[in-house]
């Protein structure tokens, strides 16, 4: 999807600051980050939503899990992180893109916002 800022970051069109990649996903720095480790994984495929995932989306989703543990223990997150998923508008989510939050190196409370 041309219009889509993380399509486009996936096809190298827009930089980022990459953290992973492989030929399904890609992990990048937040622009925004909300802790001193913020990073984004998205599927290189579009999906606008977590109600747009279907069953053949389901190894995907988990290698977006896996891929923040990998992530977190490369960074050295030995203490804790948290995973989010915005979902839709009131969720807060900016970019109709699923994109998995991956936070740490700080401690967070409950409940969230």
């Amino acid at each position: 999807m041309n219009d889509c800022l993380f399509c486009r970051i996936a096809e190298g069109d827009i930089p980022a600051e990459l953290i992973y990649r492989d030929k399904d996903l890609l992990a990048f720095r937040d622009i925004n980050p909300q802790a001193p480790l913020h990073v984004l994984i998205i599927p290189r495929k579009h999906i606008a939503r977590v109600e747009d995932l279907d069953s053949a989306d389901t190894e995907l989703a988990g290698k977006m899990i896996l891929a923040a543990k990998k992530i977190a223990k490369e960074q050295g997150l030995k203490t804790g992180y948290r995973l989010v998923f915005n979902n839709g508008p009131d969720a807060g989510q900016e970019v109709q893109h699923i994109h998995l939050h991956l936070m740490g190196g700080r401690r967070f409370h409950w409940p969230a916002g």
